[in-house]
């Protein structure tokens, strides 16, 4: 039996070319479908395109700067139709256009989320470190154990740690490894930072409890070449290059980039924890140079893909290579300085990417998957204890002093990582989306210790963990959009898996025993966010959140390169967030624009991830694993204003204040316990942050640009551990007060080709701290060449 069966298509694709008389294209033009109500905008070529038009008679208006506004009558009776239209460019002089609209930056500052977006466009010509950029932002601390390449970990409205995820377009930065961080991207490649405090929207689908850093990368569609070389202090040299190529109308483009960063760190530290230990057990306080902290870390990416076409908005397959080498001073403290222990990196990243929309009318789907082979070595095979001067430490009788840490290592750690993300966004109109998102990831891990016997070496373990990620979201829009609503939950799912060997002794007999241990933990968060626009210029923003945030791999198998003891018993941290703020739209009057914000949070955790800190001044602790710590309690407030003088001068400032306390009242015995309530140690509370920039035009060239640029930084004292009253000696503890100012200029040439700037960063040469009393490097001078061909 045979069966015909015909199908007809009740909806066409309309596309075409719109141009000048003269043949030119008519970009941007803005097109519109009244009786559907669909948009379109051409591209520089002057292309338009219409999906899924239902079949009927239409009009359509065409709305263009240079030729006004043109209706025209179209009919839709194929699957794919083509009109091309000739329009006539207006002869009337025009003294004043006003394009309003929402760029993307304030479609999420006004979605109701506790977050701001940091624009990189004047930062890309300067000597600025996209981590500098960051924490100049409201709100955020970075804190970064030293110079050039040393560990960095952010503070959020006091949050910190592994609490802030940091996302590359969405995608945790984690999988890419070590050897490509914040720093190893330039921030002539970044269009744009989003930072999100407390409430992190589902659509990133990880599990940040504090916050989230995304960093969207540039997409431009233009061919382009973009090379620049810094050179400075402590020989630091970072030249970066980028570019991209399309296909002008296959939709071919191939995009890459290429970094390296190298610097000797040489520094000078002192102070209360820089001394040479003598013979005779005296303390020796010197003022000298950082000898084994050097850096240096190589990379590329490349991406090959096509974009617009029919099958696909964008499909590409991409490949990430990385390496650093990072020489490593000393431990969790500067007490106890090391000689010849470096860390080496590797990564190896394969990416896929898959956009669509409207693969059924209103549903877009996007997928990103990442298999990413990484692999470290820790090498310190020097037994001995070393000054600060890079000598020997010895006793009374001239004998070499040997370390009292874990001794000499040589251990590689690989890795094997699966990450794959996908989502599926369904628009019921314009004023009702549902959004759903998926993130898994999968680690195997590795561990050999080089140093063990070769009997040892049979007996090395495998470490495991998975993590499933998934949330649903709702998004509302009313009252032509002045109220918005953002409703999601989060089910989170990990596995961890350890096995060690171990020898037993069986009838006599030594024999093989795999210890195997495994540990499961779900868990549900929910949350929402709500902005009302009170007035065109005033906007209420509150967001609520249970976060839940499972304990790293790092933490729970240990990372020697960073000092960390592993602890596979660690709990996930859940925190109840709270925000409530506003923003103050920009006021304009005459020459001047003033806009305000300001926003309180509340932080309720139970079981917070963080480093074992010293309870006493005389625990040498070098290496300490993550402990849960109870129940925590940050509360406070961040407030910014921009001011802004006849688009040359640019004024901001920020102030973020908070206490985040141990909230453990009893122990078992129903006894008040000594920390609580008190501040947690290691954690600045009280920051502030005030940039300038000064324009001038038309200097030495015309329509040339120079910029100059000042930054003040403050940051309040703190104490590096516990801080009980009675304890003596605390002042060694103590990080101070910190007032640390930066300058810079550019000069920009008149075709916005080629930018030369030079900065100077921590002027008066202050010593700066961070994590654990650690001492940052100080005063530093920085050239920067830019130069750009765009086509």
């Amino acid at each position: 039996m045979l069966t015909g069966l015909n199908v007809f298509a009740q909806t066409g694709k309309l596309e075409g070319n719109i141009l000048f008389k003269d043949q030119s294209p008519t970009i941007n033009a803005h097109l519109h479908i009244n009786e559907i109500d669909a948009y379109a905008v051409t591209n520089w070529d002057g292309y338009y395109s219409f999906r899924n038009i239902p079949y009927g008679n239409y009009t359509m208006t065409i709305s263009t700067v240079e030729a006004g506004t043109t209706t025209v009558n179209i009919s839709i009776n194929n699957q794919s139709q083509k009109k091309d239209l000739i329009l006539e460019r207006s002869v009337n002089n025009l003294e004043e256009i006003l394009v309003e609209g929402q760029s993307r930056a304030l479609q999420l500052e006004t979605q109701g989320f506790a977050v701001n977006v940091i624009k990189t466009e004047a930062a890309s010509q300067r000597n600025i470190q996209t981590n500098e950029l960051l924490n100049r932002s409201v709100g955020i601390k970075v804190r970064q154990n030293g110079g050039l390449g040393s560990a960095v970990d952010y503070n959020l409205n006091g949050m910190s740690g592994n609490s802030i995820k940091v996302f590359i377009d969405g995608f945790p930065i984690s999988t890419y490894g070590s050897s490509f961080d914040l720093n190893s991207i330039s921030p002539a490649m970044i269009e744009r930072i989003e930072v999100y405090k407390g409430v992190v929207p589902g659509e990133l689908s990880d599990d940040a409890l504090g916050g989230a850093i995304n960093v969207v990368l540039k997409r431009e569609v233009n061919n382009h070449l973009n090379a620049s070389l810094s050179y400075g202090s402590f020989n630091t040299t970072q030249p970066n290059l980028s570019g991209m190529y399309s296909a002008k109308n296959s939709g071919f483009y191939l995009r890459a980039s290429g970094f390296y960063n190298y610097s000797d760190n040489d520094y000078e530290v002192w102070g209360d924890l820089v001394y040479n230990i003598l013979p005779n057990g005296r303390l020796d306080y010197i003022k000298t140079k950082r000898h084994n902290d050097a850096y240096r870390s190589i990379g590329g990416v490349t991406e090959i893909g096509f974009k617009n076409v029919k099958w696909a908005d964008n499909f590409s397959v991409g490949y990430n290579s990385s390496d650093s080498y990072n020489e490593i001073q000393h431990g969790l403290f500067m007490t106890t300085p090391y000689k010849g222990r470096f860390m080496e990196a590797k990564a190896n990243v394969l990416s896929l990417n898959y956009n669509k929309s409207d693969i059924l009318k209103g549903l877009d789907l996007n997928f990103r998957g990442l298999y990413s082979n990484r692999s470290r070595v820790i090498n310190d095979t020097l037994k001995w204890n070393y000054n600060w001067d890079g000598n020997l430490s010895r006793d009374l009788d001239g004998n070499k002093i040997i370390r009292q840490d874990e001794g000499p290592i040589l251990t590689t750690v690989d890795r094997e990582i699966y990450t794959f993300r996908g989502g599926l966004k369904y628009s019921v109109n314009t004023n009702h989306r549902f959004i759903f998102n998926h993130l898994f990831q999968e680690v195997d891990r590795e561990d050999l210790e080089e140093m063990k016997t070769v009997l040892q070496r049979k007996f090395a373990g495998t470490r495991g963990l998975q993590k499933n990620i998934s949330s649903l979201t709702y998004e509302l829009r009313l009252f032509e959009e002045r109220l918005q609503a953002t409703i999601f939950g989060k089910y989170y799912q990990q596995n961890v898996n350890k096995m060690d060997p171990v020898a037993e002794n069986q009838n006599g007999e030594m024999v093989r025993v795999e210890k195997y241990f495994e540990k499961n933990s779900e868990f549900s968060g929910y949350g929402a966010a709500f902005s009302f626009e009170v007035t065109p210029l005033i906007r209420l923003l509150t967001s609520a959140e249970k976060a839940i945030r499972l304990p790293s791999e790092n933490e729970t198998f240990g990372d020697p390169g960073e000092n960390i003891i592993e602890n596979p018993q660690l709990n996930p941290e859940v925190s109840n967030n709270f925000n409530l703020g506003f923003n103050l739209g920009t006021l304009t009057y005459q020459r001047h624009k003033v806009s305000f914000s300001a926003n309180g949070f509340i932080r309720d955790t139970r079981d917070k991830i963080m480093r074992q800190t010293r309870t006493n001044l005389n625990d040498a602790i070098e290496s300490a694993p993550n402990i849960n710590l109870g129940k925590t309690k940050s509360m406070g407030f961040d407030a910014e204003v921009n001011y802004v003088l006849n688009n040359n001068l640019n004024v901001l400032m920020n102030f973020s204040k908070f206490d985040t306390r141990d909230n453990n009242k009893y122990d078992n015995n129903g006894n008040v316990l000594v920390n609580y309530n008190k501040q947690i140690p290691n954690q600045p509370f009280l920051t502030a942050n005030a940039n300038v920039q000064y324009t001038f035009r038309n200097v030495i060239q015309k329509k040339s640009l120079i910029n100059l640029f000042y930054n003040f930084n403050y940051t309040d004292e703190f104490y590096s551990i516990w801080n009980p009253k009675d304890l003596a000696g605390m002042e060694a503890f103590k990080i101070p007060e910190q007032y640390i100012q930066d300058a810079g200029l550019s000069y920009i040439f008149p075709n916005k080709d080629l930018t030369l700037s030079f900065d100077v960063k921590n002027i008066f040469n202050k010593q700066a701290y961070d994590n654990f009393a650690v001492q940052k490097p100080g005063r530093a001078f920085y050239f920067k060449i830019n130069y750009s061909i765009n086509n």
